[in-house]
Protein backbone atom coordinates (compact mmCIF):
# COMPACT_ATOMS: atom_id res chain seq x y z
CA UNK A 1 0.00 0.00 0.00
CA UNK A 2 1.58 3.34 -0.94
CA UNK A 3 0.53 5.44 1.76
CA UNK A 4 2.59 8.29 1.10
CA UNK A 5 0.41 8.74 -2.45
CA UNK A 6 -2.62 8.35 -0.28
CA UNK A 7 -1.60 11.24 2.33
CA UNK A 8 -0.80 13.30 -0.18
CA UNK A 9 -4.27 12.97 -2.35
CA UNK A 10 -5.80 13.78 1.31
CA UNK A 11 -3.50 16.42 2.34
CA UNK A 12 -3.97 18.06 -1.37
CA UNK A 13 -7.89 17.89 -1.02
CA UNK A 14 -8.99 18.49 2.63
CA UNK A 15 -10.26 22.15 2.22
CA UNK A 16 -12.76 20.70 -0.56
CA UNK A 17 -13.83 17.47 0.78
CA UNK A 18 -16.88 17.86 2.95
CA UNK A 19 -18.42 19.70 -0.07
CA UNK A 20 -17.54 17.07 -2.44
CA UNK A 21 -19.31 14.35 -0.07
CA UNK A 22 -23.10 14.76 -1.11
CA UNK A 23 -21.92 15.26 -4.66
CA UNK A 24 -19.59 11.86 -4.62
CA UNK A 25 -21.43 9.13 -2.54
CA UNK A 26 -25.11 8.58 -3.99
CA UNK A 27 -27.56 8.07 -1.21
CA UNK A 28 -25.16 10.67 1.42
CA UNK A 29 -27.91 11.13 4.08
CA UNK A 30 -28.68 7.18 4.00
CA UNK A 31 -25.29 5.88 3.96
CA UNK A 32 -24.12 8.04 6.88
CA UNK A 33 -27.58 7.79 8.72
CA UNK A 34 -27.49 4.43 8.50
CA UNK A 35 -23.86 4.53 10.00
CA UNK A 36 -25.51 6.79 13.07
CA UNK A 37 -28.48 4.56 13.51
CA UNK A 38 -27.01 0.66 13.61
CA UNK A 39 -24.78 2.13 16.85
CA UNK A 40 -26.65 0.51 20.02
CA UNK A 41 -26.69 2.83 22.76
CA UNK A 42 -29.10 5.48 23.89
CA UNK A 43 -28.98 9.11 22.92
CA UNK A 44 -27.39 10.00 26.76
CA UNK A 45 -25.03 7.00 27.16
CA UNK A 46 -21.73 7.52 27.80
CA UNK A 47 -19.06 5.77 25.70
CA UNK A 48 -15.46 5.91 23.87
CA UNK A 49 -15.22 6.21 19.95
CA UNK A 50 -12.68 5.15 17.75
CA UNK A 51 -12.43 6.75 14.50
CA UNK A 52 -10.45 5.41 11.76
CA UNK A 53 -9.31 7.26 8.93
CA UNK A 54 -11.51 10.15 10.81
CA UNK A 55 -10.46 13.12 7.91
CA UNK A 56 -12.31 15.94 8.52
CA UNK A 57 -14.48 14.31 11.03
CA UNK A 58 -17.23 14.03 9.38
CA UNK A 59 -18.37 10.80 10.49
CA UNK A 60 -17.37 11.55 14.40
CA UNK A 61 -19.65 15.08 14.22
CA UNK A 62 -22.87 13.08 13.35
CA UNK A 63 -22.43 10.12 15.35
CA UNK A 64 -21.59 13.60 18.28
CA UNK A 65 -24.88 15.11 17.26
CA UNK A 66 -26.51 12.23 18.21
CA UNK A 67 -24.66 10.82 21.03
CA UNK A 68 -24.02 14.14 23.18
CA UNK A 69 -21.96 12.29 25.85
CA UNK A 70 -19.67 10.27 23.56
CA UNK A 71 -15.75 11.19 23.69
CA UNK A 72 -13.58 10.26 20.25
CA UNK A 73 -9.86 9.62 18.73
CA UNK A 74 -10.07 10.65 15.66
CA UNK A 75 -7.15 8.91 14.00
CA UNK A 76 -5.91 9.41 10.45
CA UNK A 77 -2.95 9.84 8.09
CA UNK A 78 -3.26 13.08 6.94
CA UNK A 79 -2.11 16.21 8.98
CA UNK A 80 -4.24 18.87 6.91
CA UNK A 81 -7.17 16.48 7.46
CA UNK A 82 -7.07 16.40 10.95
CA UNK A 83 -6.60 20.33 11.11
CA UNK A 84 -10.00 20.43 9.63
CA UNK A 85 -11.23 17.82 12.43
CA UNK A 86 -9.98 20.17 14.92
CA UNK A 87 -11.52 23.24 13.29
CA UNK A 88 -14.74 21.78 13.52
CA UNK A 89 -14.91 20.90 16.90
CA UNK A 90 -12.94 23.69 18.39
CA UNK A 91 -16.18 24.34 20.91
CA UNK A 92 -15.73 20.99 22.27
CA UNK A 93 -11.94 20.30 22.84
CA UNK A 94 -12.68 18.30 25.50
CA UNK A 95 -14.44 15.34 23.67
CA UNK A 96 -12.56 15.23 20.98
CA UNK A 97 -8.54 13.59 20.36
CA UNK A 98 -6.65 13.68 17.37
CA UNK A 99 -3.84 11.34 16.35
CA UNK A 100 -1.63 11.83 13.09
CA UNK A 101 -1.18 7.98 12.86
CA UNK A 102 -1.06 5.11 10.20
CA UNK A 103 -3.52 3.01 11.89
CA UNK A 104 -2.75 -0.43 9.13
CA UNK A 105 0.89 -0.11 11.79
CA UNK A 106 -0.72 -0.27 14.91
CA UNK A 107 -3.72 0.55 17.17
CA UNK A 108 -4.02 0.56 21.18
CA UNK A 109 -6.38 1.95 23.73
CA UNK A 110 -9.89 0.40 24.68
CA UNK A 111 -13.05 1.62 23.14
CA UNK A 112 -16.64 0.72 23.07
CA UNK A 113 -16.80 1.22 19.71
CA UNK A 114 -14.69 1.92 16.20
CA UNK A 115 -16.13 3.16 13.53
CA UNK A 116 -15.15 3.99 10.33
CA UNK A 117 -15.96 5.71 6.70
CA UNK A 118 -14.78 5.91 3.49
CA UNK A 119 -11.24 4.76 4.22
CA UNK A 120 -10.56 1.19 4.54
CA UNK A 121 -11.24 0.27 1.14
CA UNK A 122 -7.46 1.81 0.64
CA UNK A 123 -5.96 -1.44 2.60
CA UNK A 124 -4.49 -4.64 0.99
CA UNK A 125 -7.03 -8.01 1.82
CA UNK A 126 -4.36 -9.07 3.64
CA UNK A 127 -3.88 -5.43 5.81
CA UNK A 128 -7.85 -5.51 6.29
CA UNK A 129 -7.81 -8.72 7.78
CA UNK A 130 -5.29 -7.78 10.31
CA UNK A 131 -7.01 -4.31 10.94
CA UNK A 132 -10.16 -6.53 11.96
CA UNK A 133 -8.24 -8.57 14.54
CA UNK A 134 -7.10 -5.40 16.33
CA UNK A 135 -9.98 -3.96 16.50
CA UNK A 136 -11.78 -6.52 17.64
CA UNK A 137 -8.70 -6.84 20.83
CA UNK A 138 -9.65 -3.17 21.11
CA UNK A 139 -13.28 -3.98 21.79
CA UNK A 140 -14.88 -5.13 25.17
CA UNK A 141 -17.23 -8.14 25.26
CA UNK A 142 -20.46 -6.43 23.14
CA UNK A 143 -18.63 -3.69 21.91
CA UNK A 144 -19.14 -2.87 18.00
CA UNK A 145 -16.96 -2.42 15.05
CA UNK A 146 -18.69 -0.45 12.50
CA UNK A 147 -17.52 0.04 8.59
CA UNK A 148 -19.18 2.75 6.47
CA UNK A 149 -16.98 2.38 2.94
CA UNK A 150 -16.72 1.14 -0.39
CA UNK A 151 -17.17 -2.79 -1.42
CA UNK A 152 -15.76 -4.43 -4.60
CA UNK A 153 -18.89 -6.20 -6.80
CA UNK A 154 -19.10 -9.77 -6.42
CA UNK A 155 -17.80 -10.23 -9.53
CA UNK A 156 -16.43 -8.41 -12.58
CA UNK A 157 -19.91 -8.03 -14.18
CA UNK A 158 -21.26 -6.31 -11.01
CA UNK A 159 -18.37 -4.21 -10.66
CA UNK A 160 -18.41 -2.82 -14.14
CA UNK A 161 -21.99 -2.02 -13.08
CA UNK A 162 -21.03 -0.05 -9.44
CA UNK A 163 -18.91 1.89 -11.71
CA UNK A 164 -21.01 3.10 -14.33
CA UNK A 165 -23.88 3.89 -11.93
CA UNK A 166 -21.66 5.92 -9.77
CA UNK A 167 -20.03 7.88 -12.88
CA UNK A 168 -23.30 8.84 -13.73
CA UNK A 169 -24.63 10.10 -10.14
CA UNK A 170 -21.43 12.59 -9.96
CA UNK A 171 -21.65 13.89 -13.38
CA UNK A 172 -25.58 14.03 -12.71
CA UNK A 173 -24.82 15.64 -9.53
CA UNK A 174 -22.87 18.48 -11.19
CA UNK A 175 -19.60 17.72 -9.75
CA UNK A 176 -17.30 20.22 -10.22
CA UNK A 177 -14.12 18.86 -12.71
CA UNK A 178 -12.05 19.66 -11.01
CA UNK A 179 -13.11 17.68 -7.47
CA UNK A 180 -13.94 14.68 -9.82
CA UNK A 181 -10.64 14.47 -11.02
CA UNK A 182 -9.40 14.62 -7.20
CA UNK A 183 -11.65 11.34 -6.39
CA UNK A 184 -10.66 9.72 -9.55
CA UNK A 185 -7.10 10.16 -8.88
CA UNK A 186 -7.28 9.03 -4.75
CA UNK A 187 -9.64 6.07 -6.28
CA UNK A 188 -6.56 4.48 -8.04
CA UNK A 189 -5.10 3.80 -5.11
CA UNK A 190 -8.22 2.04 -3.64
CA UNK A 191 -8.01 -2.02 -2.91
CA UNK A 192 -11.80 -2.75 -2.08
CA UNK A 193 -12.85 -6.14 -1.29
CA UNK A 194 -16.24 -7.93 -1.67
CA UNK A 195 -18.82 -7.72 1.44
CA UNK A 196 -18.83 -11.35 1.30
CA UNK A 197 -14.99 -11.21 2.10
CA UNK A 198 -14.98 -8.88 4.48
CA UNK A 199 -17.68 -10.29 6.57
CA UNK A 200 -15.79 -13.67 6.50
CA UNK A 201 -12.94 -11.60 7.66
CA UNK A 202 -14.71 -10.24 10.67
CA UNK A 203 -15.92 -13.63 11.38
CA UNK A 204 -12.22 -15.24 11.22
CA UNK A 205 -11.44 -12.42 13.82
CA UNK A 206 -14.33 -13.26 16.27
CA UNK A 207 -16.95 -11.03 15.40
CA UNK A 208 -20.73 -12.37 15.60
CA UNK A 209 -23.03 -10.57 14.09
CA UNK A 210 -22.10 -9.55 11.25
CA UNK A 211 -25.03 -7.84 9.54
CA UNK A 212 -24.76 -5.38 6.42
CA UNK A 213 -27.59 -2.29 7.44
CA UNK A 214 -27.43 -0.11 4.12
CA UNK A 215 -25.92 -1.18 -0.01
CA UNK A 216 -26.29 1.42 -2.57
CA UNK A 217 -24.11 0.19 -5.43
CA UNK A 218 -20.60 0.23 -3.76
CA UNK A 219 -21.41 1.72 -0.79
CA UNK A 220 -22.18 -0.65 1.93
CA UNK A 221 -23.23 0.26 5.67
CA UNK A 222 -21.66 -3.29 7.60
CA UNK A 223 -21.12 -4.57 11.67
CA UNK A 224 -19.98 -6.99 14.22
CA UNK A 225 -20.21 -7.54 17.57
CA UNK A 226 -17.09 -8.56 19.89
CA UNK A 227 -18.90 -12.16 21.59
Amino acid sequence: MDTTAIKNGFDRSANTYDQARRQLVPGFDDFYGAAVACLRFQPRDAFRVLDLGAGTGLLSWLISERFTQARFTLLDLSEAMLAQAQARFASAPERFTFVAADYSESLAGQYDVVVSALSIHHLTDACKQTLFQRVYALLPTGGMFMNADQILGATPDIEKVYRDTWMEHVRRAGIPEVDLTAALERMREDQSATLDAQFAWLREAGFGEVKCWYQEGRFAVFSGLKR
